[in-house]
């Protein structure tokens, strides 16, 4: 087994998102484990100040022109693993929910990793390489949560896509697992939940008596990412803090 910081040795991810939050946390964290770096994000401001921390080389785009994407990750240089962690929202009730609205959401989160993925899996078949590939979803997608209707439904789809993933690439020796994060202390999370009388519900449930860190979920990417989960795919991980079991 490798020591800590020589996990990811010799071995370049493509982690998208990069520039906040969770994405952000998990690239750093990778890379103080010995990962060269491709970030992603829309925002040359966070990937800048990224590349001024970690020294990561960055790809400016946006996910819900897939055209574009695709473009941009071309350009690159080759990727060893895949990390889909870009993602949106919005907060409509259902029954006000526009099909923009809701095919914007399904862009971003199901259509843009799914693309991703099969780029990057015919590359790695094409080269009789392994990988792995881990996509970001949201414990939203085991649950029915108030005007989050298309959020749920792009988060259902993308742990249905991981699942046909995992089988469809496992003899390729290419795992494809997901993480579901519950509520995480994002820069919005934080922002969406400092209301106590919104937040005591919600915390009630956490058996751990607490909302999720960053760094929390980086680590569980990072452990589905590495050789350590060799014999784990086709998961989709709830990093709940015990929400479903309380």
């Amino acid at each position: 087994m490798k020591d800590a910081g020589e996990e990811f040795h010799g071995r370049t991810v493509l982690v998208t998102g990069a520039g906040k939050g969770i994405g952000r946390a998990a690239a750093k964290l990778l890379a103080s484990r010995g990962a060269s770096i491709l970030a992603l994000s829309r925002t040359a401001s966070d990937l800048a100040s990224l590349k001024a921390e970690i020294g990561c080389e960055t790809i400016a785009a946006d996910l819900a022109d897939l055209e574009n994407l695709l473009a941009a990750v071309h350009e690159a240089r080759p990727f060893d693993l895949l990390v889909n962690c870009a993602g949106t929202t919005a907060l409509d009730p259902f029954v006000d929910l526009k099909l923009e609205t809701f095919d914007h959401i399904m862009t971003v989160n199901a259509k843009a990793p799914m693309l991703l993925a099969q780029d990057y899996a015919r590359k790695r078949i094409a080269a009789k390489a392994p990988g792995s590939i881990v996509n970001v979803s949201s414990d939203a997608s085991f649950l029915g949560v108030v005007d989050h209707a298309a959020y749920c439904a792009s988060k259902a789809a993308l742990d249905a896509l991981t699942r046909v993933m995992a089988v469809e690439l496992g003899r390729n020796g290419i795992r494809v697992n997901s993480v579901n994060p519950n509520i995480t202390m994002t820069d919005m999370g934080r922002k969406a939940w400092s209301d106590p009388a919104r937040a005591a519900p919600r915390l009630a449930r956490m058996a751990i008596g607490r909302f999720l860190e960053v760094d929390e979920i980086a680590e569980t990417i990072a452990f589905l990412l590495s050789d350590r989960a060799s014999a784990i795919t086709g998961v989709s991980l709830r990093a709940d803090g015990g929400f479903a079991v309380a």
